[in-house]
């Protein structure tokens, strides 16, 4: 009868798991309308010169295709909460704080999406350390 309760009890996630599952998927959604965002500056859907993939930089178009690529990646597996997810998006939060942090010269300066990532990554740690401390406390 325990071995029962504590395999019910192992089946349904904490407060805690169901949080961090929704704060995945939110950042999922965030992924997506970026790649979104990067797919329309690859085909020229918004209307000025440095939104056409043909009259981009070379710098640019480097980063618009990768990016437009790996940000819709990350959102599927971040909302299917596979371990892959967080490490494509911190491929593309990387990049994206270099880009617009690292060379504003040439990306130029974008200080909410350094911000966004930054905030992002914080709340990601906490949420695996306080994670880590529920499971090893549930293990004793």
């Amino acid at each position: 009868m325990i071995d029962d309760a504590s395999r019910l009890h192992e089946m349904h996630p904490s407060v805690l798991e169901n949080a961090f599952a929704w704060f995945l998927r939110v950042v999922a959604a965030y992924c997506l309308l970026f790649g979104v965002l990067y797919w329309i500056r690859l085909i020229g859907v918004y209307d000025t010169t440095l939104w056409r993939f043909d009259l981009m930089p070379l710098h640019w178009q480097v980063a618009s295709v990768m990016l437009a690529v790996l940000f819709p990646f990350a959102a599927i597996g971040l909302w299917m909460l596979s371990s892959w997810g967080p490490v494509i998006w911190f491929i593309c939060a990387v990049t994206e704080v270099v880009m617009y942090a690292g060379f504003p010269d040439l990306f130029g300066s974008r200080p909410l999406i350094v911000a966004a990532h930054g905030a992002v990554a914080l709340i990601y740690a906490a949420f695996r350390v306080l994670l880590h401390l529920q499971r090893r406390r549930a293990a004793q």
